[in-house]
């Protein structure tokens, strides 16, 4: 079965930076990465071309199959980026959000002004 850690959240000013980090194991096929902000959905962030417009630009996401793991580099980043952010894995067109199923524990991301 897969399982999914996000590490890598933490505080940071406005214009700051910080890199996610999600540890798999078992197989995986399709992996993204979701966030959700406190009193919203949850909401896709990057997944192979695909980003949200919000984090065009500033966000940039990798996988690294050998060590199985998915990386979000985040960077200028804004108050409206606070949020949890979770790394998701799922079958069939990794472009749609509705086929990621199994997710990690989430990592707390806070954006100070």
């Amino acid at each position: 079965q897969v399982q999914l850690q996000e590490s890598g959240g933490g505080s940071v000013q406005s214009g700051g930076s910080l890199k996610l980090s999600c540890a798999a194991s078992g197989d995986t096929r399709c992996m993204a990465w979701f966030r959700q902000a406190p009193g919203k959905d949850r909401e896709w962030v990057a997944g192979r071309t695909h980003y949200a417009d919000s984090v065009v630009a500033r966000f940039t996401h990798s996988r690294d199959t050998a060590k199985k793991t998915l990386y979000l580099q985040m960077n200028s980043l804004k108050p409206e980026d606070t949020g949890t952010y979770y790394c998701a894995a799922g079958l069939g067109w990794c472009g749609n959000p509705r086929i990621y199923k199994v997710w990690g524990q989430g990592t707390q991301v806070t954006v100070s002004s």
